[in-house]
């Protein structure tokens, strides 16, 4: 296995890194090209190097230093982009996200969320407090009560890569009800991974095509949820949640207990 910089670190002038890996490579998996995260001054050494490379990579040259600046304030004469960018449709993005396990994205999604209700610059807090707030709006019940309360939801950094942020598994399911009742419910939907087809529950084989679900795996954590269609032809909203220094080994019963939901049917 050979890792070495790419080309064209000398121009920046970046020192040559060495990097050390061990144990069994199969060799059917063929080469394989891993990008590394460069550990550099933060986001503004990070853009200033992308905006380099993509200039380069067009054709173009570069002279001189590029230099952080920071953008006006609400209410100061008004500055035209150079150059503008249009996101994808948000269905299109949450598909992504759930499809392939874009933590990302995701945590991208939570700022975005945060600072177009808390206003901008999108901050942790203010996305905590916006999706915290339209969680329990969502489940809430005929009393006004919400079992997404308290401890049973905490938000932390929105990408799934958090060892505080946790919910119990009545908010989650009391959450999957209330979007089956959304206009956004069919991309929504269509946005989770398929039960042996696709993403991460391409394993689920004894339950293949019947059900929509997203899969969550820490060290010591498995978690599933989504939906199941039964044999009857109804959909039921399904969570399991695993908390255990062995919870990879509960997969199988997490597995049961979405085939235990599909075959709904009485016996004849």
């Amino acid at each position: 296995m050979s890792m070495k910089p790419a080309a064209g670190w000398q121009q920046h002038g970046l020192r040559p890194w060495t990097l050390s890996v061990s144990g069994p490579y199969p060799a059917s998996c063929g080469m394989k090209d891993w990008p590394v995260l460069w550990q550099g001054a933060g986001a503004g050494d990070y853009a200033a190097r992308l905006l380099s490379a993509t200039w380069k990579r067009a054709g173009g040259k570069l002279g001189g230093d590029i230099l952080p600046g920071r953008w006006p304030a609400q209410g100061a004469d008004p500055v035209a982009p150079w150059q503008s960018w249009a996101s994808p449709p948000l269905g299109q993005i949450v598909r992504d996200i759930n499809k392939f396990s874009n933590n990302v994205m995701a945590r991208q999604l939570f700022l975005t969320l945060g600072g177009q209700q808390g206003g901008w610059p999108a901050t942790l807090d203010k996305a905590r407090a916006a999706v915290t707030q339209q969680v329990q709006m969502s489940t809430r019940d005929s009393a006004g009560k919400s079992p997404c309360e308290g401890e049973a939801l905490v938000l932390d950094n929105g990408s799934g890569l958090s060892r505080s942020e946790r919910s119990s598994a009545r908010c989650l399911g009391r959450w999957l009800q209330s979007m089956w009742a959304t206009p956004a419910m069919p991309e929504f939907i269509a946005s989770l991974p398929i039960s042996g087809t696709d993403g991460t529950a391409r394993r689920l084989q004894s339950v293949a095509g019947r059900a929509h679900l997203k899969t969550g795996s820490l060290d010591g954590v498995a978690a599933l949820a989504g939906y199941v269609e039964g044999e009857s032809g109804r959909r039921y909203a399904v969570v399991a949640v695993i908390n255990h220094p062995q919870a990879d080994a509960a997969r199988p019963a997490m597995e049961a207990l979405v085939a235990w939901a599909m075959r709904d049917k009485p016996a004849p």
